[in-house]
């Protein structure tokens, strides 16, 4: 029997997981998996890290207005969303800019300044129905960000594609990283020991 397991990263994000019983199978050479995941997000960023993590997956995605769920809290608006990503800049929660004015407002904010980053992470195991979510939080501090750098970025429309604008592992951003306080995966959207901890919680 195939267990299925939904995990919600950000956009209403869908996961269907493997937990690590797949991993210990997978380290014995077990040829077929009892599990199969999807992922509910178009975020290359996502797709990476779960491949890091050792796991083949299908995409599935949602169609809905994210805006128009609402929330006060960080904490709570990434956990209503699924959405799995926030970024929380001077106690202002900022999701993907609309335009280029909005871009360029939060990019420039981010120079020689810092960021937080609230990402969750929702599994749903659809055979039990059991579901298990929970949130982390990073920081990113920039050095200066130059004008031609956000100019770059935003003809790229790379900014509209991710919370806040920032893409952290984006070549032009990267480099303008003095430091980031938390795990990096969390600001790329997938925390991972988070993760793996849900995924294993639902089973």
């Amino acid at each position: 029997m195939v267990n299925w397991f939904s995990l919600t990263i950000q956009t209403p994000n869908l996961i269907r997981r493997i937990s690590s019983k797949l991993r210990d199978c997978r380290e014995m050479a077990a040829p077929i998996s009892p599990f199969q995941i999807i992922l509910g997000s178009s975020s290359i960023a996502r797709r990476r890290i779960l491949s890091e993590m050792g796991y083949k997956f299908t995409i599935m995605t949602a169609d809905i207005d994210e805006k128009a769920i609402r929330k006060e809290r960080p904490e709570e608006l990434v956990m209503a969303l699924a959405e799995a990503k926030v970024v929380v800049y001077e106690g202002t929660i900022r999701e993907k800019p609309s335009n280029k004015d909005e871009a360029r407002k939060f990019i420039k904010g981010y120079s020689g300044s810092h960021a937080s980053v609230v990402s969750s992470v929702l599994i749903t195991n659809l055979k039990t129905g059991t579901r298990k979510g929970g949130w982390e939080e990073a920081e990113v501090y920039f050095y200066d960000i130059p004008v031609e750098i956000i100019d770059n970025l935003i003809e790229e429309d790379v900014t509209f594609k991710v919370a806040g604008g920032l893409m952290l592992e984006h070549p032009l951003t990267l480099p303008l990283v003095e430091a980031v306080v938390g795990s990096t995966d969390t600001v790329m959207g997938l925390p991972k020991a988070l993760t793996e901890k849900l995924m294993n919680d639902a089973l």
